[in-house]
């Protein structure tokens, strides 16, 4: 069964994304998409759209990086 995809013209800002992946991470990406019967980029949109962020903005399971000059380290919750 092909993967579901949106309306047409339902995008407002549309651009491609060129990024070039690790070959299991596409297919990946594609498998989880395929169970959810929508496309990859609906999937991609969905993950990043459900991503859970650090007081800093960066994915939650991303290495603790470095505090910038000017920043203590206290935590947020």
């Amino acid at each position: 069964m092909a993967p579901r995809r949106r309306p047409r013209g339902s995008l407002v800002d549309p651009v491609p994304i060129g990024y070039v992946v690790e070959r299991a991470a596409k297919e990946r990406l594609d498998r989880i998409a395929d169970l959810a019967s929508v496309s990859s980029a609906v999937m991609f949109e969905h993950i990043l759209e459900h991503l859970e962020l650090t007081s800093r903005g960066l994915p939650v399971t991303w290495p603790e990086q470095e505090l910038h000059d000017g920043e203590l380290p206290i935590d947020s919750a």
